[in-house]
């Protein structure tokens, strides 16, 4: 018998009480704690959090009207329209009143609510108010004291035993990269764009060497997106990733009359570089399928290489190295959202070796792109499977007889 199994049989032998979270917590409204200006800097001292995966949007120099959590007083945030929330003990700043600040009576640990919620496990569907009248409606085991102080030691234990593990497995992961992308850097290092043309290689603007350089459309002029009958991807920013085109089940959608429109301007084929020319500029990939069922926005560019001169991959290749980020980063121009124009791209001084030269460096890169992927491939599965375990141990341990009223 362990630890809490005495206890309940000690305390709570006829099972535990079922209350609502409602009666067990308090609430507030950070109404007082919302940052007024949105110029985060990394050198601020106070975070501005959300309760979702973001957490700390950025930070802020503003002095007044600061929630002041701490490690002896700490509260749990709870985003208001999407269930999301975390654990704060820290001093904060919000950016909205879309969220709640947690706190709880007597009669319950603030730390086993935080696992209990996570034992709760919901997700909002609709876009309203949750706390008042969903979330704050849910039952939850409400043991005497002693269990729920044990059962929090052992879960904080467990999460602790976790989290080292997780960084550490990060960590390769970032090392993985870092090593592959110094590699790529030194087999694509043809020396200064200044200095003696080669037979082997010369030095040429983007634009000599491509076919077109175009983008997508903006919905707003010219569609809708996620009509009723949209069944093909609308492709961003956020589904260009480590050299993939990905979309997913939160990527919008356009019907088959927008597709048209946007592939008219677009003209997407096989071979053709995706680059992410706004936002997040310089996310890369190569279409290696011919795309039926999906299409590009506006801040995505199509270069279209001309293959006798420029493969591909390679082009794919040279676009990630940090000498060409840093030249085309330099034209990179804007306000709030940061754009490289299309006739600054073209501008673009890139090192062009021979076709045999080419395909011998992209045989390379491909070979340990494939290497340090299988490397790193099981690492995520890793850090999820340690995310199950805690989840699996954490509901065995909040599941409770419920005591008979």
């Amino acid at each position: 018998m362990n630890r809490i199994d005495e206890l309940i049989k000690e305390l709570c032998p006829d099972g535990v009480a079922y209350v609502k979270i409602e009666e067990i917590t308090d609430y507030e409204q950070p109404t007082k704690y919302i940052v007024k200006s949105t110029n985060y800097n990394d050198a601020y001292k106070t975070p501005v959090l959300t309760a979702g995966q973001t957490f700390i949007l950025g930070y802020t120099n503003e002095t007044d009207g600061i929630f002041e959590a701490t490690l002896e007083h700490p509260i749990i945030i709870f985003d208001d329209f999407t269930g999301a929330f975390k654990w704060v003990n820290f001093p904060f700043k919000v950016k909205s009143s879309a969220m709640k600040i947690i706190t709880v009576n007597n009669k319950m640990s603030l730390r086993y609510l935080y696992h209990v919620m996570g034992h709760l496990n919901f997700t909002s569907e609709e876009h309203k108010r949750l706390w008042i009248g969903t979330y704050s409606q849910f039952g939850i085991p409400l043991p005497p004291l002693a269990i729920q102080e044990e059962i929090v030691r052992i879960l904080d234990e467990y999460s602790e035993k976790n989290e080292k593990l997780i960084k550490k497995l990060y960590a390769e992961i970032d090392l993985r990269k870092k090593q592959y992308a110094y590699y790529r850097d030194m087999l694509l290092d043809f020396g200064s764009v200044h200095g003696k043309e080669t037979h082997e290689c010369k030095w040429r603007t983007l634009g000599e060497v491509i076919i077109s350089l175009n983008t997508g459309l903006n919905p707003r002029k010219f569609f809708k997106l996620n009509t009723e009958d949209a069944t093909n991807y609308y492709i961003t920013i956020r589904e260009i990733r480590n050299g993939k085109i990905t979309p997913n089940n939160k990527t919008d959608r356009i019907n088959n009359n927008a597709l048209q429109l946007c592939n008219n301007r677009s003209n997407l084929e096989v071979g053709d570089v995706l680059f992410s020319g706004t936002g997040t500029v310089g996310e890369t990939a190569v279409i290696t399928k011919k795309p039926t069922n999906w299409n590009i926005k506006e801040g995505v560019y199509s270069i279209k290489p001309i293959q006798t001169k420029i493969l591909p991959f390679f082009l794919y290749y040279i676009l990630q190295t940090e000498k060409i980020k840093t030249a085309y980063m330099k034209k990179v121009a804007g306000g709030t959202v940061k754009s490289i124009p299309m006739v600054e791209m073209k501008k673009i001084l890139i090192p062009v070796p021979s076709l045999e030269e080419q395909k011998r460096i992209v045989g390379i890169l491909d070979r340990f792109d494939r290497l340090c992927n299988d490397l790193t491939s099981g690492l995520p599965a890793e850090i999820n499977a340690r995310k199950k375990q805690y989840a699996y141990y954490r509901d065995k341990l909040l599941s409770f007889q419920r005591k008979e009223l």
